[in-house]
């Protein structure tokens, strides 16, 4: 069927006025306002090179009550588990053995004594004798001999009169430094021998305490390297230790690095160090389980971000999302480092005063514009704002049923 020509042009005219019409709706259409962001500018800082490494407590000094003579046991003068200064009787061994030992040995010298007051009186008659020309030089130099022997024999009953008193003196079981008694370890009625091995009870100093600790050689290794590259320098203080007790609480008092040792160990490649703490109200004790924070050095124009700035791909590729100059979105792959409290430092792919975009990731993509303002870490995620206002809202609603 063939169309005349009115038709043909009122359909043209249709046509022609229906798109017209929806050019102008296009045009009128609004666009999207660009999407709220909160960034992080970055800024080169001065970072601490703070480790994290396992270790066990142990005491300063330890010290194995022995006895120094044999005997029987008769006291146990402490009280376990308690504080013991140097010097303090713990046991009381039999004296009386040893009391009769020095009776005997003060006899010895009194008869030795009496011996060379014989002999010093029949040297002085020689010596009169011989000046005088009455008597052979023969007796007179036995005199003299006899004298020294005299002489000598007094010095060992000296010598075997201490030697007693000094038993005697054993016989009471001394600490022999000042610290904190374990448990007793034998009883009253024992006999204990002083060639033995045996221990009568242990002293602990335990305050100051020693935290000792390992790292990785290679570790190790790396930070020195990098110190004498002059990436990082090193504090002029004294290295700080810090303690995170196993319940993960730091521990209050602060402690100084002692040293770190020469060599590594073959079996575990390991480098141990000791770190000194003082513990004024006993709260560590031998044996505990540690983490020791040790700040190692410091480290030069280092960039850090927000943990919660940091995305990863399929792939495990660490990247941002960058604010540009025209308030653009920007996709940038980053290479991490250490952790720094919440933030994670970033080695590469970052400069000093960009934006890191932290919150409003959900309607933004590469190139996407953006309206950027500067990221609070203390205020509440958008959600969790909305959820207490939501709540704070049905409150009075239900107090007013």
């Amino acid at each position: 069927m063939r169309m005349n020509r009115p038709t043909l042009a009122a359909a043209l005219a249709t046509v022609i006025l229906l798109s017209g019409c929806q050019k102008q709706e296009e045009q009128a259409a609004p666009a999207f306002p660009p999407s709220a962001v909160a960034v992080f500018t970055t800024a080169s800082e001065t970072l601490p090179i703070t480790n994290e490494l396992p270790g066990r407590i142990t005491a300063t000094r330890v010290a194995e009550v022995r006895p120094r003579v044999s005997g029987i046991v008769v006291e146990r003068v402490f009280q376990q588990g308690t504080k013991v200064k140097e010097g303090d009787v713990l046991y009381r061994i039999d004296p009386a053995p040893f009391q009769v030992q020095v009776e005997k040995a003060e006899a010895t010298l009194r008869r030795a004594e009496a011996v060379r007051l014989q002999a010093e009186q029949k040297a002085a008659r020689q010596e009169a004798l011989k000046k005088a020309n009455v008597v052979a030089a023969q007796q007179f130099d036995d005199a003299a001999a006899l004298l020294a022997a005299a002489a000598a024999d007094v010095a060992i009953a000296q010598a075997g009169l201490a030697a007693a008193k000094l038993d005697l003196q054993y016989a009471n079981v001394t600490a022999p430094i000042s610290g904190q008694i374990g448990r007793a370890l034998i009883t009253e009625g024992a006999l204990v021998s002083a060639n033995s091995s045996e221990n009568l009870a242990t002293i602990q100093q335990l305050d100051p305490l020693y935290a000792d600790f390992t790292q990785s050689a290679t570790d190790l290794i790396r930070l020195r390297k990098a110190l004498e590259d002059g990436q990082m320098m090193s504090g002029d203080q004294e290295a700080e230790v810090q303690l995170i007790l196993d319940d993960g609480t730091p521990y209050e008092h602060k402690g100084k690095l002692l040293f770190s040792e020469a060599a590594v160990d073959a079996t575990t490649g390991q480098v141990t160090l000791r770190g000194e703490f003082p513990n004024p109200d006993g709260d560590l004790l031998p044996g505990m389980y540690v983490r020791v924070l040790v700040q190692q050095g410091v480290e030069k124009n280092a960039i850090t971000v927000p943990q919660q700035a940091v995305q990863r791909n399929v792939a495990g590729q660490s990247q941002v999302y960058v604010v540009d100059a025209d308030k653009k979105v920007e996709f940038r792959n980053v290479t991490l480092g250490r952790t720094v409290g919440t933030r994670w430092q970033v080695t590469s792919g970052l400069k000093p005063g960009e934006k890191v975009i932290v919150e409003g990731f959900q309607k933004i993509g590469p190139g996407a514009p953006v309206e950027p303002t500067d990221w609070d870490p203390n205020a509440k995620p958008a959600a969790e704002a909305a959820q207490t206002t939501a709540a704070a809202e049905e409150k009075p609603a239900e107090a007013t049923k």
